[in-house]
């Protein structure tokens, strides 16, 4: 009887992993799911939920689950919000030098493909006017942002500054003052 005991012993301790392995998977799924219909907005929501549930699970302890959770819920919004301000810069870059070229009223396009398939844009830039200062030479101009490849395809205009350092041209317009990025710039 003692050899049956021990088998039910056994088969017990191999059902906790695998269950434990299946929460941990249908938590992955569910964030990848939510990930996959709701963009970047909800990865640090999505990647915290999944660590609650795995820690709350490993741990069996729920208030370290939801502490691990929001760590790594304020972790992963903090490295996405790195990442967006970077491809933000890229923008403002290329389009505060297509505007530094132009002379008053000229125009030209702007474009810019990363690495990564993410913010990738382009439009027009418009200088409406060019001014100097003891400390540098700006132009304001507007400029455009196309959603979309087809020569139909609606485009938002917005304004903005650059001026002209040791460097080259610089964006030079104080954030949020561009909706485009919000807070990001």
């Amino acid at each position: 009887m003692s050899g049956a005991n021990e088998f039910a012993a056994q088969r017990q301790r191999q059902a906790v992993p695998r269950a434990a392995i299946r929460v941990v998977a249908l938590a992955a799924l569910c964030a990848g799911v939510a990930l996959a219909s709701s963009g970047c907005a909800s990865i640090g929501a999505a990647s915290g939920a999944a660590a609650a549930a795995a820690t709350g699970i490993v741990t069996a302890n729920p208030a370290v689950g939801v502490g691990v959770g929001i760590a790594v819920q304020a972790a992963t919004d903090e490295a996405v919000n790195r990442f967006m301000k970077s491809m933000h810069a890229d923008q403002q870059e290329m389009i505060a030098e297509t505007a530094g070229r132009l002379p008053v009223g000229g125009m030209d396009i702007w474009r810019i493909k990363h690495s990564l398939p993410v913010e990738n844009g382009h439009g027009q830039v418009r200088v409406t006017r060019a001014f100097a200062s003891a400390l540098a030479l700006c132009k304001e101009f507007v400029f455009s942002v196309q959603d979309g490849e087809a020569a139909d395809a609606p485009e938002q205009w917005y304004t903005a500054s650059t001026c002209h350092d040791d460097s080259g041209w610089k964006w030079a317009t104080a954030e949020p003052a561009v909706e485009r990025w919000g807070t990001l710039q």
